[in-house]
């Protein structure tokens, strides 16, 4: 892909290098994406529409990345640039030093935001709030 992501410290760098779907820097892609497989696409462009993996998925949001008025759902979503609408992780969510996140996020497992990371929104966990962490 076209830029080394920030240091990760929680989305296995393993699911970031398998990404094979680009939305690339100075394109702008308005419609959705949807899949039934466990891919990955990393947004370093402008996109207008949705993402969403029913199963499996990893979402990168480089740092030139911008989505608008959306809704995200993956497994794995790892954020460096400017989301704005709604973010669902199922497993692990990570918001590094350079995102900004405007709108709400939940999380099923994993979440970190890095120092320096803009959040305006609620964040919510969505699994077991009485099971022990481990």
């Amino acid at each position: 892909m076209s830029q080394n992501p920030a240091t990760t410290r929680l989305v296995p760098v393993e699911r970031l290098s398998a990404i094979t779907s680009l939305i690339a820097e100075g394109a702008v892609f308005d419609g959705n994406f949807h899949t039934t497989q466990d891919q990955g696409i990393k947004v370093d462009g402008l996109l207008k529409g949705n993402i969403t993996f029913e199963s499996g998925g990893t979402l990168h949001v480089g740092a030139t990345g911008v989505i608008e008025n959306t809704r995200l759902e993956a497994d794995y979503v790892f954020i460096e640039g400017k989301v704005i609408g709604t973010v669902i992780a199922r497993k692990a969510l990570e918001i590094t030093g350079s995102a900004t996140l405007l709108g709400d996020a939940s999380y099923d497992e994993m979440i970190d935001m890095h120092p320096r990371s803009r959040v305006r929104g609620k964040i919510e966990y969505r699994g077991d709030i009485d099971a022990a962490a481990s």
